[in-house]
């Protein structure tokens, strides 16, 4: 919407169905017109009264965010099940029904965890104080997988296009999450400074570090950087690469370890940096973890270190 004068006072001003539509904001000042507009628009605005459109209003006002892809695709699972109800039908009992009949298409806990987590988020944007409630199931243990650090040549090997093996570099040489490299691009690579910035760009990624680049990275970049044709860095057919989950499991598939995924590499990066023995400080960075708490509950055990000195105690 708009103002504009029209017989001599302001007016609101918009347009519908191919028409232009005013309504009077019965003043001739126009700062107050101003905020009698704001007033009007809110007025004129349908609240979101189902699930439904609640979603859809999240969505759109997450849709330039990291966890854009992941809202959407749990929402087409959750649609079916609450997108017709009002927020206060949403209850427990719904909320075990709705993961029973996840489990029987044989979606995993991690899965129906993060779906009802997006559903738990968008009524808790739309209202604090939501009567709906959403039950969660337990969220399962983090994986254990990672790669031995003598078998990630063999992994990269296994990715058939250059852009594939790039990602697993960036992965594993700097544990970034895959949103954030998809996310990457050249202006924040700095190959003479040999530094990647994940903090800036669209997104923030919680608190990342400008990480280094190693030498075996950095002539997978520059390489990299000669042919590049977009501003991102992971690209293919000259389009910046959205989702690398297939590419990637290919890829996986042909190395012989089908269990790898792009999060196995960041998690294998962690374990490999703990058993060289770097500070849980430094890892935390790396990974951008905002405390080194749950750096340490993960990854202290890999550290060489690890309970020696209360072992000590012993001899």
């Amino acid at each position: 919407m708009e103002t504009a004068i029209y017989r001599g006072k302001w007016h609101a001003v918009w347009y519908e169905g191919g028409k232009t539509k005013r309504a009077s904001l019965r003043t001739t000042d126009r700062d107050e017109a101003r905020r009698r507009l704001i007033d009007f628009e809110r007025k004129a605005a349908k609240p979101p009264t189902t699930v439904g459109e609640i979603a859809a209003a999240y969505m759109a006002d997450k849709a330039d965010g990291p966890s854009a892809a992941t809202n959407k695709f749990a929402w087409q699972a959750l649609e079916a099940t609450f997108g017709h109800l009002r927020p206060d039908q949403v209850t427990r009992d719904l909320s075990r029904a709705y993961a029973d009949m996840r489990r029987k298409a044989e979606r995993s806990d991690n899965t129906i965890h993060r779906e009802l987590g997006v559903l738990n988020a968008a009524l808790r944007w739309h209202d604090r104080r939501t009567p709906a409630i959403v039950e969660l199931p337990p969220k399962p243990p983090p994986k254990t997988t990672y790669v031995l650090k003598a078998d990630i040549p063999r992994l990269l090997r296994g990715a058939a296009s250059p852009h594939i093996r790039l990602f697993m570099a960036i992965a594993y040489r700097t544990a970034a999450r895959t949103e954030a490299i998809l996310d990457l691009t050249w202006d924040r690579v700095n190959l003479k400074r040999r530094q990647i910035d994940f903090s800036t760009g669209r997104h923030s990624y919680k608190g990342r570090a400008v990480v280094p680049i190693g030498d075996t990275l950095l002539g997978e970049l520059e390489e990299a950087k000669r042919g590049a044709r977009t501003d991102f860095v992971i690209e293919y057919g000259e389009q910046r690469v959205k989702s690398i989950k297939k590419g990637f499991a290919r890829a996986a598939v042909r190395a012989g370890m089908p269990e790898v995924t792009p999060h196995v590499l960041r998690h294998t990066a962690a374990v490999h940096m703990a058993e060289a023995g770097r500070r849980m400080e430094e890892i935390a960075q790396v990974l951008g973890h905002s405390s080194t708490k749950v750096t340490e509950r993960v990854y202290a055990r890999f550290s060489p270190d690890y309970l020696r000195g209360a072992v000590s105690a012993l001899d």
